[in-house]
């Protein structure tokens, strides 16, 4: 077992089953952010718990930063895990990409906010 300060950091194997389609949406999105989907999977289930008000059990009550700083820390050790070695650049890249990705599905998938060339951006539909 190997662990960080109290954290115990060795791995551990989690089995859930999804409808196929789903599996093969989570095999593309994380093909296109250059993820395992393994990798895919634990990093959307952490931003997911990140998203829910009253936070995560631990010691996220007294730092609520403690989630998010350690959240990033694991894609940054991942990356670094998978590739060896990485440019700023890179890292820049590895723990942006889920959010440009979601800012993107977030866009096409809203019927308020609209792309207008015209205005030189994204305007609300219903002002």
């Amino acid at each position: 077992m190997s662990a960080d300060g109290d954290v115990d950091t060795s791995r551990a194997s989690v089995r859930t089953y999804v409808p196929a389609y789903q599996k093969e949406e989570w095999d593309r999105q994380a093909d296109r952010m250059d993820m395992s989907l393994s990798e895919f999977v634990r990093s959307m289930v952490q931003a997911g718990r990140r998203g829910f008000e009253g936070g995560i059990d631990g010691d996220t009550s007294t730092n609520p930063s403690a989630e998010s700083d350690q959240g990033l820390e694991a894609q940054i050790v991942a990356e670094l895990r998978e590739r060896g070695c990485c440019s700023w650049d890179d890292l820049v890249t590895a723990v942006t990409d889920d959010i440009e990705s979601e800012l993107e599905r977030t866009l096409q998938e809203s019927q308020r906010i609209q792309h207008s060339p015209r205005q030189g951006g994204y305007v609300l539909e219903d002002r």
